[in-house]
């Protein structure tokens, strides 16, 4: 009951005067930060202590109701340790990686067929015969030497016995890269590996469920709809980005159009939206139903089944699932006859996501989903704004406020995005993506029906793409911003709140000043006379970058795979954006190899390569050669290239640039020389490899680094860049003992993640990527934990 007869419930109570605020804000705040507390520990709690911050988080919600923003914070932390410990049970054990196995399962999701190779999701099935550690597991499996025929077949919600070898999930660690162990434990990814024997795979069931219809309706998209924006429309009506390529999520990424491009929770609003309405008009026609069921409870209805259907068709990505959380909220509310405001329909789905997953916040779309809708509805509160007022107001809002979001998240901003959203918000959301849902729920129904709203969906999505191009071209375009601190976020989010306080809130200008740890952090490049190198973790290869007071150079870019995997597009341009780097005032390659030379292309693509040097013969485009001699000194800092010597002939790795700085301290870049040239070098210019740090030759492989070699260096560090698990087996045993015998102190990329080192200062210090940001999700941790004696 109300304090007064006769008198409406306030918005955010029930009628027994119970307030839903225990499911509010602050209680979904509280649950945040517990779920935040237990993830980004340097280690998660124990299942013990999670069980017991759990049951403690319960008992005082039942028993002390006023601790209830306490209680919520232990049931966060309770809740997220127990499900982060769990998804790391879930994975392989290291003592099970390489070997193969016979498995069973179903292809979930879409797979993705490229020119060579193909990649697809696969749950195993719960047999007992099958192995323990595998069971209903997910597997990330990659199809390599078959032909594009043959990997056709393989189809989403097809049911295969297939032949793998699988490894536990391990990413690389490199300044602003890609966290894929942090994404492998969200999505309880078990392991990732490779179909061993393509010839022998079996197919036990053809395809069935919602990914199969999603595929076969994809492939219908793309047979009926003759134009190149096909690939958009698949995209916009089934969430199927496989057909867009590096070129346009570049220029999405530009622009800032990423959001709108993959089903967001606009277009679930939008279905949901017209399902409603569809059955308003239904009992609207036939009025009988309304004593059945009331009008508003069954368009409440209906606009979460079009809802839930509509995220199933998009694979319940997290934006849709969020927006179907709410649209329940709102449908429980009708039904049970209660108003309910928005920040707490927002608030309840955040908790709803929470407890059913609290590993989602790992995922940057949860932080812009939530944070988004809540800026939106703090800065917009007046429903009876003009529709083009509260539209240029949503866009500058959204802007501000997650502006700090992209930049911590993804390291670059978009001038053109506020622009680009006027225009791609309206013309996407309320003309292209309705054509293309349109032609998708005709042809569902009958086959060819949907052929004409899907042409029409691509060709407005072809008037304003040239649009869109063109400002992808422009100065507004996307900019990178260097790698800054958490601190540097919370000022960020600071100075939006104070920037979007009402006018009357004095100061606000002054709030642009929070702005500037973020946008331009504070730079410590090495002081005159000293330097500074980067060795990226780039798996098996090689990219350094060597900086001085006021220049760079990158001494080899990172492997590539022609058609896949590209080291200078995924790991080096990022790594270089988010140290600060703006231009490369040189880049050497040691030799063509691809796992030296791969990345070259990409590299030049994200910035000039004015001056470009590579051995005599490498077939790499460069300017000049690298010969024995030659030498430029950069702000006090001596650089000397040692090898080749003039009219070498080129011999792949026997003809590697080697660079020596001389920077107080000294480091040698060796390349992939072999025993052969350390021999020569030994016998022409013994003095000059004198090194605090080398970069040990050839990864580390057994036909170089001799004893004499060693010697001569004299290092205090050697450094090995490797990829885990290699089929080369670098480094060698015997030449890391080689190496640590002498006096050196090995690191390898392969344990530690990228390594800087500087170069001057006292003992030329190592600073490991690991260990300077620790995880609890670090796979080498995990790996040296497993082989610690118990």
């Amino acid at each position: 009951m109300s304090d007064a007869a006769g008198t409406p419930p306030e918005p955010g109570q029930d009628r027994d005067g119970g307030p839903v605020a225990l499911l509010g804000p602050i209680t979904a705040a509280c649950l945040l930060a517990g779920v935040m507390l237990a993830l980004w520990m340097p280690r998660f709690p124990t299942p013990w202590a999670s069980a017991a911050a759990l049951v403690l988080g319960i008992g005082l919600a039942a028993c002390l109701p006023r601790l209830r923003p306490a209680a919520a914070l232990l049931l966060g932390l309770g809740l997220a340790g127990l499900h982060a410990q769990h998804a790391l049970s879930l994975q392989l054990p290291p003592s099970q990686e390489g070997r193969t196995v016979t498995l069973s399962g179903r292809i979930v999701g879409l797979p993705l067929h490229a020119s060579m190779q193909s990649r697809f999701d696969f749950r195993v099935d719960a047999d007992p015969v099958l192995p323990a550690a595998l069971r209903g597991r997910l597997l990330r499996l990659g199809l390599r030497n078959a032909s594009a025929d043959a990997r056709a077949r393989y189809r989403a919600g097809q049911r295969w016995q297939l032949e793998v070898v699988l490894r536990a999930p391990r990413g690389l660690r490199n300044p602003g890269g890609f966290d894929s162990e942090k994404h492998a434990l969200a999505q309880r990814l078990a392991a990732r590996g490779f179909v061993k024997a393509p010839g022998r795979s079996v197919l036990l069931a053809s395809a069935t469920g919602i990914d199969a219809w999603r595929e076969s309706m994809s492939s219908r998209i793309g047979q009926e709809v003759d134009a190149p924006a096909a690939r958009f429309v698949r995209a916009l009506a089934l969430g199927d980005t496989r057909g867009l390529e590096d070129g346009d999520w570049a220029l999405l990424r530009a622009v800032g159009l990423t959001h709108l491009i993959a089903i967001s929770g606009f277009h679930v609003a939008l279905v949901a939206g017209f399902t409603a309405l569809l059955a308003r008009g239904a009992w609207w026609c036939f009025p009988g139903l309304g004593r059945r069921l009331p009008r508003p409870v069954a368009a409440a209805l209906a606009g979460l089944l079009g809802a839930c259907v509509y995220a199933a068709v998009a694979g319940f990505a997290l934006p849709t699932v969020r927006t179907v959380l709410m649209i329940a909220v709102v449908a429980v509310m009708r039904t049970r006859r209660q108003r309910i405001g928005l920040p707490d329909t927002l608030a309840i789905a955040a908790l709803a996501m929470l407890l059913v997953d609290p590993l989602s916040v790992l995922a940057a779309g949860f932080w812009l989903s939530f944070m988004g809708v809540a800026w939106l509805m703090w800065c917009l509160p007046d429903a009876g704004m003009r529709p083009l007022r509260a539209f240029l107001s949503a866009q500058a809002v959204a802007t501000v406020g997650l502006l700090p979001l992209s930049v911590s998240l993804f390291g670059q901003a978009s001038l053109a995005g506020p622009f680009a959203n006027l225009l791609a918000v309206p013309w996407w959301s309320l003309v292209v993506v309705p054509l293309a849902l349109a032609g998708t729920g005709l042809d569902s129904l009958l086959e060819g029906a949907g052929t004409g709203l899907w042409r029409l969906s691509a060709w407005c999505f072809d008037l304003a793409w040239p649009l869109f191009e063109g400002l992808g071209r422009s100065p507004l375009a996307m900019r990178w911003i260097p790698e800054s601190d958490a601190w540097a976020l919370l000022l960020a989010l600071l100075g939006a709140f104070w920037m979007l306080l009402p006018r009357a809130v004095p100061g606000r200008a002054l709030a642009l000043l929070l702005w500037l740890p973020l946008l331009w952090p504070a730079r410590s490049p090495p002081a005159p006379g000293q330097a500074e190198m980067h060795v990226l973790d780039v798996g098996q290869g090689l990219a350094v970058l060597v900086r001085t007071a006021r220049h760079d150079l990158l001494y080899d870019m990172g492997p590539a795979v022609p058609e896949g995997y590209d080291a200078g597009e995924r790991i080096v341009v990022p790594a270089l954006h988010a140290l600060g780097v703006s231009r490369l005032d040189m880049a050497m390659v040691s030799h063509a190899d691809l796992d030296h030379a791969g990345g070259l292309a990409a590299v030049a693509r994200g910035f000039p390569l004015a001056d470009l040097r590579a051995p005599e013969g490498a077939d790499v485009g460069a300017g000049r050669p690298c010969i024995a001699g030659d030498q430029w000194s950069w702000d006090g800092v001596r650089f000397e290239v040692l090898h080749p010597t003039p009219f070498f002939p080129y011999l792949g790795n026997a003809s590697s640039c080697v660079l020596r700085i001389e920077a107080g301290s000294v480091a040698l870049l060796t390349g992939d020389i072999d025993e052969v040239i350390e021999e020569r070098l030994l016998a022409r210019m013994p003095g000059s490899l004198r090194a605090d740090v080398v970069l040990v030759p050839h990864h580390g492989s057994g036909g170089s680094s001799t004893p004499a070699f060693v010697a001569a260096t004299g290092a205090s560090r050697a450094v090995v860049s490797s990829g885990h698990g290699n089929r080369f087996g670098h480094p060698r045993p015997a030449v890391v003992g080689r190496w640590a015998s002498s006096g050196a102190e090995v690191h390898d990329t392969a344990r530690e993640g990228s390594l800087r080192i500087r170069l001057g200062a006292r003992d030329s210090p190592v600073e490991a990527r690991r260990a300077t940001h620790p995880r609890a999700w670090d796979a080498e941790a995990r790996r040296r934990s497993a082989s610690e004696p118990r």
